[in-house]
């Protein structure tokens, strides 16, 4: 089950007014997966489905990682886009 601090950052992540780039945004989606689902699962998506590719490699090297790891990482990464 994520912390409350865990869902206040995935709140607080639709709050950020500037994009914050492709590179933090797979980022947070990475982190996101692990902390919720765990391990990327499922067949990597076609060398045509760039955006999906893109989503599953950077969820996909995060395996191994536990789920308390990634919320934590989570919050620091929104945390440093909020400038707390």
């Amino acid at each position: 089950m994520p912390s409350q601090e865990f869902e206040d950052a995935v709140a607080a992540v639709k709050t950020v007014g500037k994009d914050p780039g492709n590179d933090v945004k797979l980022k947070l989606y990475a982190l996101y997966k692990q902390a919720t689902e765990g391990d990327a699962r499922g067949k990597r998506p076609g060398m045509f489905d760039l955006v999906g590719r893109a989503k599953y490699d950077a969820w996909h090297n995060l395996a191994g990682m536990a789920p308390e790891d990634a919320e934590d990482a989570y919050i620091a990464e929104v945390d440093n886009l909020l400038g707390d």
